[in-house]
């Protein structure tokens, strides 16, 4: 007889991860803001904050792909990333402005140039 498929569903609920409070510190956090770690995480952290150093430690993510990883809603990712900009554990910037991307004709040239390349070794 084989068990019942698991339910993947947290066994503690997301607002405990938060210590009970709703709202970040900082209202600059988007849902594609930077977020990097400058520094390995520090065993004195909640467990969902260990997480998240971790999950940074080998390079950058979006607040949004980083609530995707660890499973949670995007609103508590906000308030753990803004306690842990707080306290200068983690760092974050803004995504880059679409009027500072480069334009998308540049960039299908420069594709077109790496094919010919590729093509004619």
């Amino acid at each position: 007889m084989t068990p019942p498929p698991r339910d993947h569903r947290r066994l503690v609920p997301a607002y405990l991860a938060t210590t009970g409070r709703a709202r970040p510190s900082r209202n600059t956090l988007d849902r594609l803001t930077v977020l990097y770690a400058p520094a390995s995480p520090s065993s004195r952290l909640r467990p969902e904050q260990r997480r998240l150093l971790e999950l940074l430690q080998p390079g950058v993510l979006t607040l949004a792909e980083a609530a995707a990883h660890l499973r949670l809603p995007l609103s508590v990712v906000r308030v753990l990333v803004a306690d842990l900009v707080d306290a200068g554990r983690l760092s974050a910037r803004a995504p880059v402005p679409e009027a500072e991307l480069p334009e998308r004709q540049i960039l299908e040239k420069v594709l077109d140039g790496l094919r010919t390349i590729k093509s004619s070794r």
